[in-house]
């Protein structure tokens, strides 16, 4: 028997095409007066223009489905095609869009005579995976199918399989993939399976009477299907895929529908979380950073269908009756907006290790005959002997800790280089031969959480660590400019515990002062001028205090930066004045203004007189330019000789 051909250990997550969302509208038989909407082919439509009557507006979709469209037509023309990508781990969505009355409930429900979407799915379901089991090499997997049940009310996930007021959560889990804890999960073997829990769950749904509607959907109902696909043998891949099948409340116009109290509570819930819907879509097409999928539940329910990983259908209901015009319009737009979202599907395929066989327990008196690599072995008594044993027969070994857990359970074999994924196997297998014959190989087992958290943790400390190093260079910066630029010499009333005899200007220039000199020395060349202060107090003690020292730029060096900073106040342009400290784009313009109307700076405080200049500010703007204006300093000339 040929066998089945094995998915290769290089690809265990592929990833398909993108794939538009595919957008049919299914258009309800007319009930009274003349449509407003009608059909050209079967993938576009015209509907009036609410400017001019005498003028139509055309749409195109993927699929157009007229008022004669037969169930049969809609499910295999747009939803059949979709489930063959459940068996290849990929997930699937079919959601039906449109206002009260249009036809959505019966789209996806149907009656006895004519089956909907939803009973159509799960037959085609159960039956590929019967195929799929008897065809050649189908006896390699195992498959499972379950179902659950829900309804959004009130922005409440509700279970409808086991009723209750339990408001459900929605969690995501590590790989990007939507979960509701709590939610009751039933294993489908047949379509009987699927009647039996889905007939009286339909019932639980929360429906009342409007003036649009005897049955009016109060909720938004949403079908859960989980297709598994297991390996029995190595490496026992698993392939999970969803099926969502999702029965969209419609949205309301109060006016028409009359609602009041519970009703009207209800209708703005489900309007609230249609617009949400809408704005999910608008992002998606603009692409947005954030699309704001948690804003509802719904969309937060509906996040692998919209710019996810599925297979997206829509089908858009439409009414064609005059007085639903608006309501088809908005449909219309909503849809054509929809066919431009772009969804990425791949194949969600795991590697796992086999369940650990279990042993029954030993008698304590019975041999050791048998006994795989890892059983523990109860101590011996000192007169008994083991069961066969000879006279020269060894005590039994010490207890052996319990077996790890194999290396593919633990690390993201995703994740990892192919080749790298089939050695780790083997790696594996070689253990489990070795272990027959006493010996066993270490393997890691340290949790990969914990891993994750550790390096997470040290990746955190070191960028803390080099932003305090920046601040800190930053700081010290800053505090040498300041004293730079101080128009008065700072005087320290109090000694400092170790006098210090060199002092570095960072990043300027290094100056090394000797103590008993007052004065930079001759021939030395620097741009600020670190000397003695003259200026301490005599009295008793006084020399026995420290030193104090006084941080000075140089003179010459100081004109020539006021020199070069009213040159350029004067001559300077837009740009290059923006280029200073403390000028942005107004103060520039200001500038530039108060040059042409009074002619130039005599000096560099003149800047008071523009408006909107105070005489802090100009101190603050010298104290930030003086020593980015001095430009190429040349060095000091040697002094005279003696």
């Amino acid at each position: 028997m040929p066998s089945q051909q094995r998915p290769s250990l290089a690809e265990p997550r592929r990833t398909s095409p993108p794939a538009h969302v595919r957008v049919c509208v299914r258009l309800r038989p007319c009930s009274q007066g003349d449509p407003c909407i009608r059909g050209l082919d079967s993938r576009s439509l015209e509907i009036i223009s609410w400017r001019n009557k005498m003028e139509t507006m055309q749409y195109h979709f993927d699929t157009f489905y007229g008022d004669q469209a037969t169930q049969h037509d809609i499910y295999t023309g747009s939803v059949q095609p979709v489930l063959c990508h459940l068996l290849e781990g990929q997930n699937a969505s079919v959601l039906a869009y449109g206002p009260t009355g249009a036809g959505k409930t019966h789209t996806m429900l149907g009656s006895p005579e004519q089956p909907g979407v939803i009973p159509r799915a799960l037959r085609d379901v159960l039956q590929m995976t019967r195929e799929a089991s008897c065809s050649p090499g189908g006896e390699e997997w195992d498959y499972s199918i379950s179902m659950s049940y829900l309804e959004i009310y009130q922005e409440k996930v509700l279970d409808l399989l086991e009723p209750s007021q339990q408001d459900l959560p929605i969690r995501e889990d590590r790989d990007r993939n939507i979960l509701i804890p709590g939610l009751t999960e039933r294993e489908l073997r047949g379509f009987g399976d699927f009647e039996r829990h889905f007939l009286p769950a339909s019932r639980n749904r929360t429906v009342a009477s409007t003036q649009l509607n005897d049955r009016s959907s109060r909720s938004h109902a949403v079908l859960l299907v989980r297709v598994a696909r297991s390996q029995r043998a190595p490496p026992h891949r698993r392939r999970v895929a969803k099926l969502c099948l999702i029965d969209l409340a419609g949205s309301e116009d109060n006016r028409r529908t009359g609602n009041r109290g519970l009703r009207l509570k209800e209708s703005g819930a489900i309007n609230a979380s249609l617009h949400v819907l809408s704005k999910v879509v608008d992002a998606l097409n603009q692409g947005l950073s954030r699309v704001p999928y948690r804003d509802s539940k719904l969309t937060r329910l509906l996040q692998d269908s919209l710019g996810g990983s599925a297979h997206s259908v829509i089908i858009a209901n439409v009414a064609p009756e005059q007085h639903f015009y608006f309501d088809t319009l908005s449909t219309l737009n909503f849809a054509a907006k929809s066919k431009q979202v772009v969804n990425r599907p791949f194949t969600q395929e795991t590697l796992q290790a086999p369940a650990a066989r279990k042993r029954p327990p030993e008698d304590p008196g019975a041999g050791s005959e048998g006994a795989g690599p890892g059983a523990k072995r109860p101590p011996e008594d000192p007169g008994a002997g083991s069961e066969g044993a000879g006279p020269g027969a060894k005590s039994p070994p010490e207890e052996e800790p319990p077996e790890a857990e194999p290396l593919s359970s633990l690390l993201p074999l995703e994740q990892l280089d192919p080749r790298l994924v089939q050695r780790l196997l083997g790696l594996e297998q070689l253990e489990k031969q070795q272990g027959g014959a006493g010996r066993r190989l270490p393997l890691l087992s340290t949790p990969r959480r914990e891993r994750v958290a550790l390096l997470r943790q040290l990746e955190e400390t070191r960028r803390e660590l080099q932003k305090l190093k920046e601040r800190q260079k930053e700081l010290e910066a800053m505090a040498l400019l300041d004293k730079a630029c101080q128009p008065k010499p700072l005087h320290h009333s109090k000694a400092p515990a170790r006098a210090r005899k060199q002092a570095v200007v960072l990043p300027l220039q290094q100056v090394q002062t000797p103590v008993g000199q007052q004065a930079m020395p001759s021939g030395a060349e620097g741009i600020l001028v670190i000397q003695r202060n003259q200026c301490q107090a005599a009295g008793a003690g006084a020399e026995n205090r420290a030193p104090a020292w006084e941080l000075l730029l140089r003179p010459d060096l100081l004109a020539r930066s006021r020199e070069n900073l009213l040159a350029l106040l004067n001559q300077g342009s837009a740009k290059e004045l923006r280029a200073l400290h403390r000028i942005g784009e107004k103060k520039a313009q200001l500038i530039l203004a108060w040059r042409q109307l009074h002619g130039p700076f005599s000096q560099v405080e003149d800047l008071q007189q523009v408006e909107g200049m105070t005489a802090k500010q100009v101190a603050s703007f010298l104290k930030a330019n003086l020593l980015s204006a001095l430009g190429c300093v040349p060095p000091l000339p040697p002094p005279p000789a003696q």
